[in-house]
């Protein structure tokens, strides 16, 4: 289910690349189990880590992420997010940025 390793970062001003802390990707992850059922399929699995299932679409789900970061405060007006499947040998395969 959990088949898709997905990193997820935080883009700063500057343009360097940081990983979101596992506790702001599970606070994600548990108020969409309750409210859109289609992030059902996503496990935190760590700093920058996101397991997900073929279900969930990478483009949908860094919108959704972005949206809920910047309603929490955890990006700031200047940063954006950036979402990358994650090949089994950890490169990344595709990337979703929101500006």
């Amino acid at each position: 289910m959990f088949a898709r390793k997905l990193k997820v970062e935080r883009i700063d001003a500057a343009g360097e690349a940081h990983l979101c802390p596992i506790a702001q990707i599970d606070n994600f992850a548990m108020r969409n189990f309750t409210n859109d059922a289609v992030f059902d399929d996503t496990l935190p699995a760590g700093d920058g880590l996101l397991e997900a299932g073929f279900r969930v679409p990478l483009d949908r789900l860094t919108t959704a992420m972005d949206d809920w970061f910047r309603r929490k405060g955890y990006l700031k007006p200047e940063e954006r997010l950036r979402v990358t499947e994650l090949t089994r040998d950890a490169t990344p395969t595709a990337s979703v940025s929101q500006s």
